[in-house]
């Protein structure tokens, strides 16, 4: 067993004897403050279904309405001026939406084109250098009452849009 390896089996077990050696050197019930937390958490979690069924309702009507297909359709001209294979489209367009629906797309585009293709690269690529904008901000902010999320979106979008650029880009570097 390499050094590493024994490093990476210790570290989670080793953080938490540590955090239960603070909290029994400072005094803190451990135990009392992890079930707190739990209950936090199941809480929050009760806050977040409605969020979540509302945000997973509309990214169904989005692709089952055919509006998905209206936007691939209306920018293919454009991405296939820059050689952009218009296979990608809808997991650029859905990668903000739904983590779930993006691997879905990803898995399928991998499983069509294979692993080691241009597109399943970049999908993969994508895949990983975006986040979903869209839920973050309807499951998390919602559950948390914040209302004002405006320029939020703005740095959620832009940072999509600068992940989904690079991931092209360095795929194309990369791998053609």
């Amino acid at each position: 067993m390499s050094w590493i390896t024994t490093i990476s089996v210790w570290l989670i077990p080793s953080l938490i004897l540590t955090i239960l050696l603070v909290a029994t050197w400072k005094r803190v019930p451990s135990y009392e403050a992890f079930v707190d937390g739990a209950k936090e958490g199941v809480n929050m979690s009760f806050s977040i279904v409605p969020y979540l069924v509302g945000m997973l309702v509309s990214i169904k009507v989005f692709r089952e309405s055919g509006a998905m297909g209206f936007f691939i359709d209306l920018f293919k001209p454009l991405f296939s001026y820059f050689y952009i294979p218009a296979e990608i489209l809808p997991l650029a367009m859905i990668r903000p939406l739904s983590g779930t629906g993006a691997l879905g797309m990803t898995s399928d585009l991998i499983g069509t084109y294979g692993p080691d293709s241009f597109i399943g690269r970049l999908a993969s690529t994508m895949q990983g250098s975006t986040d979903t904008t869209f839920y973050v901000l309807t499951v998390y902010f919602g559950a948390v009452g914040i209302k004002k999320m405006g320029d939020a979106l703005k740095v959620g979008l832009s940072a999509d849009v600068i992940g989904i650029v690079a991931s092209i880009i360095i795929v194309r570097l990369v791998f053609l």
